[in-house]
């Protein structure tokens, strides 16, 4: 059974792009560019306004930053 809204009040999913481009000295323009994407949807993504994220996406970005999809996701119990 999945949780209800209820359970995942005040849970959320961070997304740490910033950390890891700052890391790599990449710009959110040069990953759109590698993996394809608009730089308005992957700022969406940055911004943590993202409702969702697809896997071949996420592979994308992985393969670009030479990453695992847990140094790009992470997960809080709480909003903060």
């Amino acid at each position: 059974m999945p949780p209800s809204n209820h359970d995942l009040e005040g849970a959320r999913i961070m997304v740490k792009l910033d950390d890891l481009l700052y890391a790599r000295r990449m710009t959110l323009t040069e990953l759109a560019e590698r993996v394809g994407l608009t730089l308005a949807n992957l700022s969406i993504l940055k911004t943590g306004k993202a409702k969702a994220i697809r896997f071949s996406t996420l592979a994308a970005i992985c393969r670009e930053l030479e990453c695992q999809p847990g140094d790009l996701l992470a997960y809080s119990a709480e909003e903060s």
